[in-house]
């Protein structure tokens, strides 16, 4: 009863776009304080914003005569500017981690390190270079299908959070919490019917190159360091979001 009455979608919105984007929103202390993980349903919406807003740039460029390799690189750097790279942080940090460590404590070590390592150099250019190509072969339909992307990517994010426990005891998603069931099924239905709306029958694909990223990055976290953290979150987003723009790519072309 306590959490029906605290129910706030404006002010969960709010503390997921604080969480997730750099974006100027009031968010109460308290009820950040307080909310955590229950907020984790908008999380897809938080990324569905900043899809629409760096897409807009990108169908404006295209609009104005720009090249579409151009209009792909606008979007990339409003993506990065908005959410202040968080994702791309938590993919570097995870490719380091995951595959420069030995064992698990070396793992999450190396994870928590602020220095990026080769692994993480190369998982960014992989990144920026096949989300830089993908959106270039849209052209003008990239804005629908970026921001389907988003909100599968997110959806799956969300996911994770509730399939694993927290590998490590301190950190971003520890603090955050882990979602309930109705929260989980609340983000993918979102992310479901928003990308519905956008893309119809492309969702199906789009669905499962999300759904595909989202079980392996699940299945190797679990082998390699016993579950999730905010970076492992972060690198799902991120490989979920580039094979959802892969296979619209595919599906466009």
């Amino acid at each position: 009863m306590h959490e029906t009455r605290q129910f706030k979608p404006f002010q969960d919105l709010a503390l997921a776009c604080a969480l997730l984007t750099r974006l100027p929103v009031p968010v109460n202390a308290d009820f950040a304080a307080t909310r955590g993980a229950k907020a984790a349903w908008a999380y897809p919406l938080a990324g569905a914003l900043v899809a629409a807003l760096a897409g807009g740039i990108g169908w404006v460029a295209i609009a104005l005569g720009m090249p579409t390799t151009v209009a792909a690189g606008l979007v990339i750097a409003g993506q990065v500017v908005m959410t202040g790279a968080m994702h791309e942080d938590g993919l570097a940090d995870a490719a380091d981690g995951l595959w420069g460590g030995w064992d698990r404590a070396r793992r999450l070590e190396i994870m928590k390190d602020s220095r990026i390592g080769s692994y993480g150099v190369l998982a960014l250019i992989l990144s920026l270079g096949l989300r830089w190509s993908a959106l270039a072969s849209l052209g003008p339909a990239l804005l629908p299908f970026l921001v389907a992307a988003a909100l599968l990517s997110r959806s799956a994010m969300v996911w994770l959070m509730w399939a694993l426990p927290n590998a490590r005891e301190g950190g971003l998603s520890r603090s955050v919490g882990r979602p309930g069931d109705a929260t989980v099924a609340a983000a993918m239905l979102i992310g479901l019917a928003g990308s519905l709306a956008l893309v119809g029958a492309g969702t199906l694909a789009l669905l499962v190159a999300s759904a595909v990223a989202a079980l392996a990055c699940a299945a190797i976290a679990r082998a390699r360091i016993g579950g999730q953290t905010g970076d492992i979150l972060g690198a799902t987003q991120q490989i979920a979001e580039i094979c959802c723009l892969i296979l619209a790519a595919a599906l466009v072309n």
